[in-house]
């Protein structure tokens, strides 16, 4: 079974993934608390994201490395990643799984980093992704957002920056690492643009999404990615995704819309105008020829 790449936290906000959000120009909490007997998926994070665990487990892969969250922990990963997850809820406690994800935006973070004091933005030691415990004060902050989620159309947007600005503060209080890992969302080391294409080649991402992941603007992306392609980053994607799903498509078992989204395309219509643009044929047209 082949699972379409769900952008995040876009794609979480409503059927059958979320049952309550909150959100503030752009930024989003998500609650949910359900019987799962266990289900997966991938998903892409367009923004960092904290996700706390209080029934059931949330196993995370990506980068070869695995990191399972069970009930009470928490973990921080940056954005721009596509993630494997798998989901389940305890079988003693009828199957029950409850968390929360809160997805943080560069902005927020600035602003959090200017409020903070000067004596703890010395430069940040590395710091890996780490699975941390929920203390008290972050049990009794998560509990006091659950009525909010009752009437998210009645929570004014000022009052969710600020709650999100104190879920910040209540992290980096809880570990040394967290802060750490806080600081270095903002420091982004430069990468290897061919290195970075490569693995990110099929995922949903965007312009912006890759120069965050080269540590650059996008305009110093951009002109640095000219430079050693000779060809715009956007067309470049697309005849390396094309390439890609022509190979594919020789695979009778694989669906066209497996395909597309396989791909790294978001829109099936979409992905069968650009294949014909590319190959003279659509893709279900190509294939039948091919078989």
């Amino acid at each position: 079974m082949v699972h379409q790449i769900i952008k995040a936290p876009q794609g979480l906000t409503g059927t059958p993934f979320a049952q309550s959000a909150l959100q503030f120009k752009g930024l989003s909490v998500i609650e949910s608390c359900t019987h799962n007997h266990g289900s997966q998926g991938i998903l892409f994070l367009e923004h960092h994201m904290l996700l706390f665990v209080l029934k059931g487990s949330y196993t995370i892969r990506y980068a070869g490395l695995e990191h399972v969250v069970q009930e009470n922990q928490m973990v921080l990963l940056h954005k721009s990643i596509a993630i494997e997850y798998e989901k389940s809820g305890q079988p003693g406690n009828g199957y029950l799984l409850e968390y929360m994800m809160f997805f943080l935006k560069d902005e927020l973070l600035k602003e959090f980093i200017t409020m903070l004091d000067r004596s703890v933005l010395q430069p940040a030691e590395p710091a890996a992704v780490s699975i941390q415990p929920l203390n008290e004060r972050l049990s009794k902050y998560l509990e006091s957002l659950k009525p909010y989620f009752a009437e998210p159309e009645h929570v004014e947007d000022g009052l969710v920056r600020i709650k999100l600005l104190e879920l910040l503060y209540d992290v980096a209080n809880a570990n040394p690492e967290f802060m750490r890992q806080l600081l270095q969302l903002k420091q982004k080391a430069r990468a290897d643009i061919p290195a970075v294409m490569e693995e990110n080649l099929l995922n949903p991402v965007s312009l912006s999404d890759l120069a965050y992941l080269t540590g650059r603007s996008l305009s110093g992306f951009k002109r640095d990615f000219q430079s050693i392609y000779n060809t715009p980053p956007s067309k470049w994607i697309r005849e390396r995704r094309l390439d890609k799903a022509k190979e594919l498509l020789q695979h009778q078992s694989i669906s066209v819309t497996d395909v597309c989204y396989m791909t790294g395309f978001e829109s099936v219509a979409h992905f069968s105008k650009v294949f014909k643009d590319r190959f003279g044929f659509p893709p279900t047209v190509y294939r039948q020829r091919m078989g």
